[in-house]
C-alpha cells in the first residue's frame, strides 16, 4: 500500500483520539510516547509528496524548443537550465505583474528585492565573458530578480526575471505548494518581453544537474508531464 498524505493524517487523528481516551489511565511515559508518535505522523502528513505544480496558475508546459530545458544558449555552457513561460507559449497570458506561485513546499533560501540593469555596453561585455560558461555569480546577474526555494526532496527551484518578490517574503520562511512568491517581470533581459524562467536543480543551482537535463524533446515532455502530473 502506498501511503498518501491523507493516510498519515487519519492515523495521526486516530492516535490522538487514543491519547485523549486513555489519557487518565496511562502512565506519563506511555502518554508522552503516544504524543510523540502523533507529532511525527503529523509532520509526515505535512511533508508527504503531493507533486510539483507549474509556477503560473493555469499554465501548460512550453512547447517551443527555445523555451525548454536544454535549449541552446550563448552562455550557461551552451544550454538553458529551465522552462521559459512567455506570451504565446504558456496557455495563459504572460504579462508583467502576473502572480508566480511556489511549485512545491520548502524553505525560501534566496529573495532578491533590488536589481540594477546594466548598461548596454556592460551587458554585452557580460555576454562575451560567459560565452564558454558562466559562474554561479554571473548566472545570478543574468537571471535578474530571483526567488529560490529549497525543497524536502533535496531539489531547489528557481524563479527568475521577476518584477519583484511577494511582499513580506524573506529568507528562511516556510512556504507551501501554491503559495504566492513573486510577480512576472523582465529583469535581466535588457527590456525583453515579460517572462518567467523556472528551473529545478538537483541540489544547489548552477553547481549540479538541472531537472530533465540531457533528455530528447520527446523524453522531456513525457517525464515533465508525469513530474508535474499534467496527465
Amino acid at each position: 500500500m502506498v501511503w498518501k498524505p491523507g493516510h498519515y493524517l487519519l492515523l495521526a487523528l486516530a492516535l490522538y483520539s487514543l491519547v485523549v481516551t486513555l489519557g487518565f489511565s496511562l502512565r506519563g511515559r506511555q502518554l508522552a510516547s503516544l504524543r510523540q508518535e502523533v507529532g511525527i505522523l503529523s509532520q509526515k502528513a505535512a511533508l508527504a509528496p503531493q507533486g510539483y505544480l507549474l509556477p503560473l496558475p493555469g499554465a501548460c508546459l512550453p512547447t517551443r524548443p527555445e523555451n525548454l530545458p536544454g535549449a541552446p544558449r550563448p552562455y550557461r555552457k551552451g544550454v538553458s537550465a529551465g522552462f521559459v513561460f512567455i506570451q504565446g507559449d504558456a496557455c495563459v497570458p504572460v504579462v508583467r505583474g502576473m502572480g508566480v506561485v511556489a511549485a512545491f513546499g520548502g524553505e525560501v533560501v534566496k529573495v532578491e528585492g533590488d536589481y540594477k540593469e546594466p548598461s548596454p555596453e556592460e551587458y554585452q561585455r557580460l555576454l562575451e565573458a560567459v560565452r564558454n560558461g558562466a559562474s554561479p555569480e554571473q548566472m545570478d546577474f543574468l537571471r535578474g530578480l530571483e526567488v529560490w526555494i529549497r525543497h524536502p526532496d533535496g531539489r531547489t527551484s528557481v524563479y527568475a526575471h521577476l518584477e519583484g518578490p511577494y511582499p513580506g517574503l524573506k529568507v528562511g520562511q516556510r512556504v507551501y505548494r501554491g503559495d504566492p512568491i513573486g510577480y512576472v517581470g523582465n529583469t535581466g533581459l535588457m527590456g525583453g518581453a515579460p517572462r518567467l524562467l523556472f528551473e529545478i536543480w538537483e541540489g544547489e543551482p548552477d553547481r549540479g544537474r538541472f531537472l530533465f537535463q540531457s533528455l530528447s524533446r520527446e523524453e522531456l515532455f513525457k517525464e515533465a508531464k508525469a513530474f508535474f502530473r499534467l496527465e
